[in-house]
């Protein structure tokens, strides 16, 4: 019987490189469950993108990926830009694994492995950013360069705190940014301080921070604008609104949209899953609804 075939894209730096110490038990993991695997280790940014665009994706049967958010980010990237998308498994490695969490994807890595080869494809909607995809978080403003300015040692040893603590670090000097966002027929302006679209139970370890009833594959996004703050009563209002997904709607938007466009006249820099997205006047948001098969625990 002819063997199924596996590529299997890693970044050794991801997190704490605690794949170095996993590798051989997840490559074992998938080679007793029938695979034949093709590792390939990422070396800089992009590689997980051509890792997937430019081999013959007829030849494999399945395509993981170990590493942080990032690294999920480019292997779906690459995905989308192939006619064949084949299904996507993913042992998280990094510091938050927001979206793996909302898959119930286990973050012991092994029993993350089992679930690539024991269980079953999920109908996961994917993020159009322009001309750019994005898996689970685009976002803007306050927080939102947290993930790839904090140096990665002091990610790997504070963990969340590191996200926290450099958040706090930036607030005396609070940007805001005026906008027009438009959705669904519906027209919003105002000056905005922060702004994240997401398909995600957390963000930054968060949980509930981006709403209640959260479903990966109903083809909508969850969307949450913050105003600016008139004095700091009203940002400890914001962030305790935050927190408790208590929706403080003088201060702050939050609705569904399966697309939206937001227009600033100055640039405005984004985030997509936590990587640096580059600068925009104009992004237009759409949901790909389903658009890859991830697998989740049966």
């Amino acid at each position: 019987m002819e063997k199924k075939k596996m590529l299997f894209i890693y970044n050794p730096k991801a997190g704490k490189a605690q794949i170095r110490s996993n590798l051989l038990d997840l490559i074992d993991i998938f080679v007793k469950a029938g695979y034949e695997v093709t590792a390939y280790p990422t070396q800089s940014a992009g590689d997980g993108i051509k890792a997937v665009t430019e081999r013959r994706l007829g030849y494999y049967d399945i395509i993981a990926c170990s590493g942080g958010d990032g690294t999920l980010d480019e292997v779906v990237t690459g995905m989308m830009q192939c006619e064949k998308r084949l299904p996507i498994g993913y042992v998280p490695a990094g510091t938050t694994n927001d979206f793996a969490g909302s898959l119930k994807i286990p973050k012991n890595m092994a029993e993350a492995a089992s679930v690539i080869v024991e269980g079953q494809n999920f109908g996961c909607d994917i993020g159009g950013f322009n001309n750019d995809i994005f898996v689970y978080c685009a976002a803007f403003g306050l927080f939102t360069d947290v993930s790839y300015e904090t140096r990665q040692n002091m990610k790997n040893m504070l963990g969340h705190m590191a996200y926290i603590l450099e958040g706090m670090r930036r607030l005396p000097g609070i940007k805001s940014y005026p906008m027009k966002v438009e959705y669904d027929d519906q027209v919003i302006e105002g000056d905005f301080i922060f702004g994240m679209i997401t398909n995600s139970l957390s963000v930054g370890g968060f949980k509930r921070i981006t709403g209640k009833y959260v479903q990966l594959d109903d083809g909508e996004f969850e969307v949450t604008l913050i105003r600016r703050p008139a004095n700091p009563v009203e940002l400890n209002m914001i962030m305790a609104a935050l927190l408790n997904r208590n929706i403080n709607t003088d201060l702050m938007y939050c609705f569904k949209a399966s697309s939206l466009k937001i227009s600033s006249e100055k640039e405005v820099a984004w985030t997509l899953d936590g990587e640096y997205g580059g600068k925009h006047t104009e992004t237009v948001i759409q949901v790909y609804k389903q658009a890859l098969q991830i697998r989740v625990p049966k």
